[in-house]
């Protein structure tokens, strides 16, 4: 099954021509929206590429073509492109919308796997997503079409972001409440833990030490000196100590199983660099320090 559907997208890139080229020339000129259409599993395609065409910087949105024939085509302005995705070419649900957007003056792509069909012939450009077979054993159930039909709309979409010099900045604005929108977006001092840090000093006997880090729920303790971080305490500390010094363990001072020199960050710093540090040094916390000062404890 897998095979017949790489089948479809080695011939839909055999098919690609001159149209793709001028369909995505077309959404780039144009002062409108671009707006998606499709009946059943094509307008689950096309909900989709609509979606990723709106979050990667086109204006687009999925409208369906039994809503569209019952009141929303009043959402479609002569400057809007329409994009109608049918297999067949032939969905009379589709077909009905074509008088409209005719008279509207609207450019018009079709999307099929029928160049000789009628949409593909009312349309102003035709993309042809012709697979050899789906892969319903059956030749039913949309497959490998709706496949083809799903990588044509994420080769416009990539196409438009390399026109447009879309950048992940970019991205994050229409991502804001994601994790890569609090990591381009965001600054260390946004996302950073600044009450009621787990503070010892390097003295502080072990069982105090316990006592803070577990109230501190971070997996980890501040060793702080004269308004200076001295060193940290993790999780790790304690369990390579525990094996290390076994019932001793609580003759001991922080200092002595301290990690000194932790890495630090500074406030204003972006989420994306603290990021990249964690990465780069396998680490799940950064010690957050105004100068000396320590100001918070960013946790992955």
């Amino acid at each position: 099954m897998i095979s017949n559907e790489i089948e479809g997208l080695h011939a839909l890139v055999a098919q690609l021509d001159q149209q793709f080229d001028s369909v995505v020339e077309l959404i780039l000129s144009t002062q409108g929206r671009t707006i998606i259409c499709g009946m059943g599993k094509s307008g689950i395609i096309g909900k989709k590429i609509a979606a990723s065409f709106a979050s990667t910087g086109t204006p687009s949105f999925f409208m369906h073509p039994g809503e569209a024939f019952h009141g929303d085509l009043g959402m479609v302005t002569p400057a809007d492109i329409f994009i109608a995705i049918s297999n067949s070419g032939e969905t009379e649900e589709v077909l009905k919308l074509l008088p409209f957007l005719k008279d509207n003056n609207n450019h018009i792509i079709a999307i099929t796997g029928n160049p000789n069909s009628t949409l593909a012939k009312n349309a102003h450009y035709h993309l042809n997503v012709a697979v050899p077979s789906e892969a319903c054993p059956l030749q039913l159930a949309p497959t490998s079409s709706t496949t083809a039909t799903l990588v044509i709309g994420d080769a416009l979409t990539v196409a438009l972001m390399e026109s447009r010099r879309f950048q992940p900045e970019h991205f994050a604005r229409f991502h804001p409440g994601g994790s890569l929108g609090r990591k381009l977006l965001s600054k260390v001092a946004d996302e950073m833990i600044k009450d009621e840090l787990p503070v010892v000093t390097s003295e502080t006997p072990l069982g105090e030490v316990l006592n803070v880090m577990s109230k501190g729920t971070l997996g980890l303790t501040l060793v702080v000196n004269n308004g200076e971080l001295y060193a940290i305490i993790t999780d790790g500390d304690l369990r390579r100590a525990i094996e290390k010094y076994g019932k001793d363990l609580f003759d001991l001072q922080a200092e002595h199983i301290a990690s000194r020199f932790p890495a630090t960050i500074e406030p204003e710093v972006p989420m994306s660099v603290a990021y990249d540090k964690m990465q780069n040094k396998k680490i799940n916390s950064l010690i957050v320090c105004n100068g000396s000062e320590v100001v918070g404890v960013l946790k992955k």
